[in-house]
C-alpha cells in the first residue's frame, strides 16, 4: 500500500475559505490506514528532506550555522513533540482506583494548560482545560487528567474535536457519562495572520450525563467563575 494520501486538488479561495472558518471534518482526527507503516526514524528524514525543500524555496541560505539544523529540528519537533498524540503507543495509560471513600460530588480540576496545533495552518493553539465527573464507583488519578488532555492536543487539531475527544475519552476509562469538559484558547492563526486579533480566545465545551441538568452545569461554571444567562 502506497504511503502517499489521495489529493484533493482545492482551488485558491476554497482554501481560503475552509482555513478561516473553524471546520472540522470529523470526530476523531483524520489518519489514513498505513498512517503508521513507517518508524519515527523514517518519518523524520523524509520530513526533513521536504521541510530544507521549503526553506530553499522561501530563499533561505542553508549553508548558514544558524539554519543548516532547522530541516531536521522541524522533523524531530513534529513527530516526537508537537504531533506524538497521533500514535496510539503513546495514549496516557489510565490509574482507576475505587472510590473507597464514597465522594458523591463532582470533582474538577481546572486550568489545565496545553499547546496543540491548528491543522489548517500548523500554527499553535494553546489554552486551559477544565475537567469535571461525577464518578460511578471509579476514581481516575488526577494527573491522567492533565495526560488526557496533552495526548489528544499533541496533534494537529480544531478546538472542537479536541473537546470532544477528551470528553469521549473520560466518559470510557471512567465507565459514566457523568463528564464535563470546557476549553478556553487563543488561536494563532487569528492572533498572528488572517484578521490578526490577538485579544480574543474560542470557548467550547462538552456535557454529558448530569451536566446537561441545569443545576449540575451551573455548578461547575461558578467553580470556574463563570457566568450564564439563567433567563
Amino acid at each position: 500500500m502506497s504511503n502517499t494520501p489521495h489529493k484533493i486538488e482545492l482551488s485558491d479561495i476554497e482554501i481560503d475559505e475552509q482555513g478561516n472558518d473553524h471546520i472540522s471534518s470529523c470526530y476523531n482526527t483524520p489518519l489514513r490506514e498505513n498512517a503508521f507503516a513507517i518508524s519515527d526514524d523514517e518519518k523524520i528524514k523524509i520530513i526533513a528532506h521536504h521541510f530544507e525543500a521549503i526553506m530553499n524555496t522561501l530563499g533561505l541560505d542553508l549553508t548558514d550555522d544558524s539554519l543548516k539544523g532547522t530541516p531536521k529540528r522541524v522533523a524531530k519537533m513534529y513527530v516526537k513533540e508537537v504531533f506524538s498524540g497521533l500514535h496510539p503507543d503513546k495514549k496516557p495509560k489510565a490509574s482507576m482506583f475505587e472510590n473507597k471513600y464514597k465522594y458523591k460530588e463532582m470533582l474538577v480540576e481546572k486550568n489545565i494548560s496545553f499547546y496543540s496545533y491548528c491543522e489548517h495552518h500548523f500554527v499553535p493553539i494553546h489554552g486551559v482545560a477544565h475537567i469535571a465527573y461525577i464518578n460511578n464507583g471509579q476514581n481516575i488519578g488526577l494527573s491522567k487528567l492533565n495526560r488526557i488532555v496533552e495526548y489528544f492536543a499533541k496533534r494537529p487539531q480544531v478546538q472542537e474535536r479536541l473537546t470532544m475527544q477528551i470528553g469521549k475519552e473520560l466518559e470510557n476509562l471512567l465507565g459514566t457519562a457523568d463528564v464535563a469538559v470546557f476549553i478556553d484558547a487563543k488561536h494563532l492563526c487569528i492572533a498572528s495572520r488572517g484578521v490578526k486579533d490577538d485579544h480574543c480566545s474560542t470557548i467550547t465545551s462538552y456535557y454529558g450525563g448530569a451536566f446537561n441538568e441545569s443545576a449540575k452545569k451551573e455548578e461547575f461554571l461558578k467553580y470556574l467563575e463563570i457566568q450564564t444567562d439563567k433567563k
